[in-house]
């Protein structure tokens, strides 16, 4: 069910110009809205990426659908598109959003982490699990995280201790998977890496990229039809068999994963120093 935008807590960086949301459950998303300057396209490429990397066990925001009406966006005439000296409308309906770890106004979240900091990162090894997505899905963007504390039960992993809290990474801005709005594999070895390859110190063959590389070639079917049965319609309205067509491609990749990622590796080898050549 979708969630209701009540307030902006803030404008956020990027190409889709998303917005920060408070919305009614009392949680906070980044929000990519259905006619944002990159595509509607980039929203769909969103939601089957998180379906996609909660098969595979890599951390990344839980996405809700998120409901923006008139009488909000009459509320907050801060919601709204720049288009050059061109401010554009924010379209009522249903838009994509990411879940943001916490409360904005409390918690702090980073898009970068000194090397001092980087090693303590509990779940450093989901990089190469990403990077495993990245290649699957031919994402045509760097790729991107974010850091926060957060506690490990909640996180990462129910075992832990109440308690225990630690650096998390999350994978986020999956809207350039699939080349973005143009639907495509457009493969190329140094797509979809993260720009420190001290997240990547910990491979050095191909064991290194499981459970994820095995849990990509052996996505069952069930994980597409959950994308193509919840994805919104007016995401892909009058583009519903271009749509099953990209994850039906998609479905038949699993096993060019390996390839994909040693050419990764070869064209990009100080990425990769410990590598076993």
């Amino acid at each position: 069910m979708p969630v209701h935008a009540t307030r902006l807590s803030r404008r956020m960086r990027g190409g889709a110009q998303a917005h920060l949301l408070a919305c009614e459950d009392g949680r906070f998303y980044v929000t990519k809205f259905l006619n944002n300057p990159q595509h509607r396209r980039i929203l769909a490429n969103e939601w089957a990426a998180t379906i996609l990397l909660r098969h595979l066990g890599v951390a990344a925001p839980e996405a809700r659908i998120i409901a923006v009406d008139r009488t909000f966006l009459a509320a907050e005439p801060e919601v709204h598109f720049q288009l050059g000296s061109r401010r554009a409308a924010v379209e009522p309906g249903l838009h994509f959003g990411s879940l943001f770890p916490g409360d904005p106004d409390r918690d702090a979240v980073y898009d970068f982490l000194p090397d001092s900091l980087l090693p303590s990162v509990v779940n450093l090894s989901h990089f190469a699990g990403a990077l495993v997505f990245d290649k699957w899905a031919a994402n045509s963007d760097a790729r991107q995280a974010i850091f926060f504390r957060g506690r490990l039960r909640e996180y990462l992993d129910e075992s832990a201790h109440p308690s225990q809290k630690g650096f998390v990474a999350q994978m986020v801005d999956h809207g350039y998977a699939f080349d973005g709005p143009h639907w495509d594999f457009a493969d190329s070895p140094l797509q979809g890496l993260y720009f420190r390859s001290l997240v990547y110190r910990h491979v050095r063959s191909l064991e290194d990229f499981e459970p994820w590389l095995s849990r990509a070639r052996h996505c069952p079917e069930a994980v597409f039809d959950e994308i193509l049965r919840t994805t919104p319609p007016a995401w892909v309205e009058g583009e519903e068999s271009a749509w099953e067509h990209l994850l039906e491609k998609l479905y038949r990749r699993r096993d060019r994963i390996e390839d994909l990622l040693i050419g990764t590796i070869r064209a990009r080898p100080q990425s990769f120093p410990e590598w076993r050549r």
